[in-house]
């Protein structure tokens, strides 16, 4: 469950972050398709890999989206929540590890 509302939650934030950021330009393309690739896809791998209960692919959403995650925790916004939700994938796939 976890899994799931975190990366709902990285989605939400993704959007905003692409789409209703005043020091972003949404009419260029690039860093859109950037964050999308890795942000938001690694956020859907974690939802479906929690609704399947594949706890290795909770582990791949979370090495993937650590990078970018970590540059943009450093920031003093909203965004800096991306960090919290990259902790909560991994928190999830070690939950999902002591469960079974």
């Amino acid at each position: 469950m976890l899994g799931v509302i975190s990366g709902a939650f990285s989605i939400c934030l993704w959007v905003i972050f692409s789409f209703f950021n005043p020091y972003s330009n949404t009419t260029d393309i690039e860093p859109i398709l950037n964050t999308f690739f890795m942000l938001c896809i690694p956020a859907c791998l974690a939802i479906i890999s929690s609704l399947i209960s594949k706890k290795v692919l909770l582990l791949i959403a979370f090495i993937w989206s650590l990078p970018i995650s970590l540059y943009v925790t450093m920031t003093p916004s909203i965004f800096a929540l991306f960090g919290v939700t990259c902790f909560a994938y991994l928190l999830s796939y070690f939950l999902m590890y002591l469960k079974k």
